[in-house]
């Protein structure tokens, strides 16, 4: 008798973890508009937002767009040099346009900036966001009072995250271009910030970025962002502090 050789070896190893994907907020459907401030962006940080995968959250409109106007705006981004993904978790006509428009929906990017939107089931997925929406962010806990503030002693890569849960985070080497830091609290960088760090991930408004050399490709507080070719000349290499004011970030030189 031939025993048959099993192999349980999987070909492909799958897991889920953060989410470094950029959130289109619309607030206005205007499909031409949309389009072309996309494509300011990919022209402005094309580094930055060059083919970059995005969320489309329609939650913010008094309607759900119809399937044509839908594919037509998919259409236009992609011509404008992103690349729409999946749908932001919102009703129960969401998650219609999002099977007829053959995506997927992924959950808890509105959540992050909304205090009034609806707890609704949906597939855990730890929040990112890069392109957010200008909406106010919902009040947040006080994230970094749970846990001890996450150190990171090395420097942080190329192609490295680096993500701070429920509390402050500290890099106390540099953090390389195309490398991310994320934190729900406040994020210190000891060294040269080359790449993007993004504070109060989970809508912490008093969140705040320090750093000691700043050449950052983006920087955000509470989803409230700005990419260093909107950053004052004069600051490019001094020692900064970052914060929101009045839903307005600020970027200060520091004595």
């Amino acid at each position: 008798m031939t025993r048959t050789h099993m192999d349980y070896e999987q070909a492909g190893e799958l897991k889920i973890g953060q989410v470094g994907i950029a959130n289109l907020r619309i607030r206005t459907l205007d499909v031409d508009q949309l389009v072309r401030e996309m494509r300011e962006r990919v022209d402005r940080a094309p580094k930055l937002f060059g083919r970059a995968a995005v969320i489309l959250d329609f939650g913010g409109l008094a309607r759900m767009p119809d399937v044509v106007t839908a594919q037509s705006l998919i259409d236009g981004l992609r011509a404008a040099g992103v690349l729409p993904v999946a749908l932001a978790y919102g009703s129960r006509d969401t998650e219609v346009l999002a099977e007829q428009l053959g995506l997927p929906l992924l959950a808890k990017f509105r959540a992050q900036y909304e205090s009034s939107a609806p707890a609704a089931p949906a597939p855990a997925a730890r929040p990112a966001a890069v392109e957010p929406a200008p909406a106010k962010p919902a009040p947040a806990a006080k994230a970094a009072d749970s846990k001890p503030g996450l150190v990171q002693k090395t420097p942080v890569r190329s192609g490295q995250q680096l993500y701070a849960e429920n509390r402050d985070l500290t890099v106390l080497s540099t953090v390389g271009a195309g490398a991310e830091v994320i934190s729900d609290g406040s994020i210190h960088i000891y060294g040269a910030l080359r790449g993007r760090a993004l504070a109060g991930a989970r809508g912490n408004a008093d969140a705040r970025i320090f750093c000691r050399e700043f050449h950052a490709e983006l920087v955000a507080v509470a989803g409230h962002y700005k990419v260093m070719e909107e950053v004052p000349k004069e600051l490019r290499g001094k020692a900064v502090q970052i914060w929101l004011d009045q839903d307005q970030l600020k970027i200060v030189a520091q004595d």
